[in-house]
Parts: C-alpha cells; structure tokens; sequence
C-alpha cells in the first residue's frame, strides 16, 4: 500500500510539474471567464450560450489534459525506462498501471476544480443586451491568476522550489480566493449575498463532465501502454466523437433488434451522460443527485473495463 501510494503521489506531483499543464489551467479558466464578457446579440439566449461554452471548454481542455497527463506519466516512463526501473522493484504491473492512474485523475481533478470556479463565474458574469461587462470579476480574477504566477516565482527565486507545481497549488488558492471576493460584491463594488447570479446547478453538471474526463483518461491510460502522446490523441478524440453520436449511430439501431449495433452500443461511451447543459434551460430547474451517482456509477464500470484492458495490454509489453 505505501508503494501504492507513493507512485500515484509521484504521478500527481510529475504532472503538476509540467509546463503544459500549467498552461491548460491557466488559459482554460482565462478563455472560460473571456466567455462571458463580451456582447452576443442573442435575443435574451446569452447566458445559455455562456454556459454551454464554458462547459465545452471545461470539457475539451480535460480531453486534452487527459491525453496529456497520460503520455507523460506512462509512454514517457516506458521510452525512457523509468519504468522498468521501477517494476524491478516489488511492485505488480496492475498495481503500477492502478496508481499511475489515480496519480492522472488527481491532477485533472485539479484542473477541472479551477475550471469549475470559472465557469460558476461565468454564469455569474453572463448578461443579455441591456447588461454591461463584469469588469470587477474580470480584473479580480486575472489578478488571482497573476499573484499565483508571482507567488510561484518567489518560491523558485527564494525557496529554490519547482516554479510550475507551487504556481499550480498557488493558482487553486488565488482563485478560490478570488471567487470568494467577487461573489462578495455586485459589478458595481457595492456589497451584496454571496453568490448572488451564480447558477449553482451548474455544480453537478460540472462533476458529470469530471466523471467524463476520468473515463477519458482511462481510454488515454490504456492507449498510452502501447503507443505515443499523437496517437493517443488520435484514439481519444476518435472515441470521443463516437461516443457523442453513439445514440444515433448505434442507439437507435440497437433499440430496433440490431445485435451488433447493440453490443457497439455498449463498448462506446456516451458522452451524452455525461453532457447535461441543455437541461439547464429546458425546464429542467434542479438536477437531482440520484442522477450524478448513477452516472458514477457508469463511470466506475467503463474505467474499471478500460483499465482492464490496459493491464492487458501492459503485462506483455516490452519495457527494456
């Protein structure tokens, strides 16, 4: 258990080191607050269309965080041989692939947490024709973003630290920071209820889009066993837009008696479970939590099946 859990710690904290990583974060939650400032034009549908664009954001910097975190912790490790190095110690293939992926879903759980308060913001921000640009979110959230850079630089400069992983850690307390400020306050600095126009539906489809992502680092993980950060792009983007048109590329042939669309059906997964921002503004006011564990549910049987395949596919791989 103690190894177990000092490869996934060294996962997370590999990750977090990287510059690209830090970069996904920082520029996902900037374009995600950008979303909401400018005019639409939408006749009176604006913040509909800022909320299903921040969560597309949300959703393809995870797809792509995913595929990054990924290549990083494992294709890397076996083309350069950090991972035999590792596994000629007493530690089971399984149980590396295991916590190599607990390492990967933490980091994105990260990124999907600054992405989140971003998008909460947003729904915030979000005005029709007769409203006016956030400006106060705006400044106070940008500064947020630049105190966790500073905040980094001094710990590289004076402390010696890795600048990437505290300006990562720095950025989940500036911006938790900042959401708190500017939900303190209305547009015009005047004091105001906490959260008051932030759509706070917007939590549970923000966890759905989390469960999403850790089945897309499942598929990158179990890819990334036999093949490089570009292909492993490739195989999770395929699978990807498959899944967003598997109802009608596979459901609705399954539900007339198709045998093969019926067994494709249940190899691909749905995005659509997972994608609830429609909802939002069809009536549909509350979500209920019920749903969010269902969810978890599917979520849990497709990772532990791509995982399972990954082993698989790891065990007779060739590693020197």
């Amino acid at each position: 258990m103690r190894q177990f859990i000092t490869i996934a710690a060294n996962a997370l904290m590999e990750l977090v080191r990287q510059p690209v990583f830090l970069l996904l974060m920082t520029s996902s939650a900037l374009f995600i607050i950008f979303l909401a400032a400018p005019f639409y034009f939408a006749f009176g549908d604006e913040p509909k269309l800022v909320k299903n664009s921040t969560l597309a954001v949300a959703l393809l910097a995870g797809l792509f965080g995913a595929v990054l975190a990924a290549s990083a912790s494992l294709a890397r490790e076996i083309r350069s041989g950090t991972a035999l190095a590792v596994l000629s110690k007493p530690v089971g293939r399984a149980q590396f692939l295991t916590a190599k992926y607990l390492g990967v879903i933490a980091a994105l759980s990260l990124l999907c947490y600054v992405n989140l308060l971003a998008i909460l913001l947003a729904s915030r921000m979000a005005f029709d024709a007769y409203g006016s640009t956030d400006r106060f979110a705006i400044a106070v959230f940008a500064a947020g973003v630049v105190l966790a850079y500073l905040l980094g630089g001094f710990s590289n400069f004076f402390l010696r630290r890795p600048f990437v992983s505290d300006a990562v850690f720095a950025l989940l307390l500036t911006t938790t920071l900042a959401f708190i400020v500017i939900n303190s306050f209305d547009k015009d600095l005047k004091p105001q209820a906490f959260a008051a126009g932030v759509d706070w539906r917007l939590v549970p489809a923000g966890v759905l889009l989390l469960f999403a992502v850790w089945v897309i680092a499942a598929i990158a993980l179990a890819a990334s066993t036999r093949l490089d950060t570009v292909p492993t792009l490739v195989v999770c983007s395929a699978f990807f837009l498959v899944g967003i048109m598997s109802d009608y590329l596979f459901g609705r042939p399954a539900a007339q008696g198709s045998w093969w669309a019926a067994v494709l059906y249940a190899l691909t997964p749905n995005w659509q479970i997972f994608w609830l921002a429609d909802a939002l503004e069809t009536g549909k006011t509350t979500f209920h939590w019920d749903y969010v564990l269902k969810s978890f549910a599917y979520a849990a049987a497709y990772v532990g099946a791509a995982l399972a395949l990954a082993v698989a596919l790891f065990e007779d791989r060739e590693l020197s």
